[in-house]
């Protein structure tokens, strides 16, 4: 930590010191030449690093961490994850809050569009939520969209969930998922390698993405653009050895153009966790909740009346406009508002913002 809170001085930096010295402390007892030639510093760097002049003080920083219940996990800890050492270039440091990260346990990372639709959204969470009751974790960036997503799937089933944030670990970003943030602490792990106070800036988000893709088997891309961050932490996937999935969408979808490159680039389909878990080599103890697809075209129930049956055949993943089920039912704008309302009470449609409807 006191490396970390050297100005001027990068984590490679700070890896070549510790490789070189072989133990941290042993920097601060070196000679400005050997700083020097050891890791290519400045001579002003190098004296910092002698004289302790640090950007803050490393014990009051550590009871900072302490204080909002966090706690700091280095390389050589055994709490490190395993799948992160691997990596080309791990960090040698980071900042932890709630569960330790379990030794054993496989996971699977799963990134994906901020401003996903309603398909990506119900895919993504039913993904999560079933490679978590087969004992996989789910790894992501607690982003808006898919991100959030995948992390409420895995809390749906109590599942075990990583969020890897690009911020340091007393700011939450974004701040609409406060409460998504607190759950994952209680129940799955808060992990970044930036100090206490760092903002969201944008180049964070890349050198968090190559830890979300290095605690992972393998990433799963949910709708993504052209150019997104997703593809970038796909990429740096296939740099780390991980398998790449990516789950196909509409060819009318500009959401579902990244991931449509990805699968005529190799990426492996996953419309489902089992595809995922076969396609990792992973087995599980209850296969009977791995289903073959996350999103089974449901039967109209027989309770329904004829007409409730009708308009739910009209609804799937894609939204449908309120105006275009009076059109194509035929029987009155009352009568139908009345029927969406009861079933979107009994759970088996949700409507969206602009009085559009999807199957719940």
């Amino acid at each position: 930590m006191a490396l970390h809170l050297i100005s001027g001085l990068g984590r490679r930096s700070i890896s070549r010191l510790v490789d070189r010295f072989g133990r941290p402390e042993r920097v601060f007892q070196a000679t400005v030449n050997d700083l020097q030639h050891a890791a290519w510093l400045k001579k002003d760097v190098a004296r910092r690093i002698l004289a302790k002049t640090f950007l803050r003080d490393p014990e009051q920083e550590l009871r900072r961490v302490e204080r909002i219940g966090g706690r700091v996990i280095t390389f050589h800890d055994a709490e490190f994850p395993r799948q992160l050492r691997q990596i080309p270039d791990p960090p040698l440091l980071l900042y932890a809050r709630g569960r330790p990260f379990p030794a054993d346990l496989n996971t699977v990372a799963m990134v994906g569009s901020r401003t996903p639709t309603p398909y990506g959204l119900k895919t993504a969470r039913g993904i999560a939520a079933d490679l978590c009751r087969n004992g996989v974790g789910v790894v992501s960036g607690m982003a808006r969209g898919i991100d959030t997503a995948a992390h409420l799937g895995a809390l749906d089933v109590e599942g075990y969930t990583v969020a890897v944030m690009g911020t340091g670990l007393d700011r939450i970003y974004p701040s609409a998922n406060r409460a998504l943030h607190e759950r994952i602490a209680e129940q799955g792990t808060l992990l970044t390698e930036f100090a206490l106070g760092t903002a969201p800036e944008g180049r964070n988000f890349p050198l968090r993405n190559r830890i979300i893709s290095g605690l992972s088997l393998g990433v799963i891309v949910v709708e993504a653009a052209q150019k997104s961050g997703s593809l970038i932490t796909a990429s740096l996937a296939l740099d780390q050895g991980r398998e790449v999935f990516a789950v196909p969408g509409s060819v009318h979808s500009l959401r579902s153009v990244g991931c449509h490159f990805l699968l005529k680039h190799g990426a492996a389909l996953a419309d489902s966790a089992r595809d995922v878990m076969d396609g990792l080599g992973l087995t599980s103890d209850h296969p009977a909740q791995c289903p073959t697809q996350t999103s089974v075209a449901a039967s109209p129930d027989a309770s329904m009346g004829e007409e409730e049956q009708g308009i739910y055949r009209m609804l799937g993943d894609d939204p449908v406009h309120v105006d275009d089920i009076v059109r194509a039912s035929r029987i009155g704008v009352e009568k139908v508002l009345g029927l969406l309302t009861k079933m979107e009470l009994t759970g088996l449609i949700e409507q969206l913002p602009g009085k559009l409807f999807v199957r719940a």
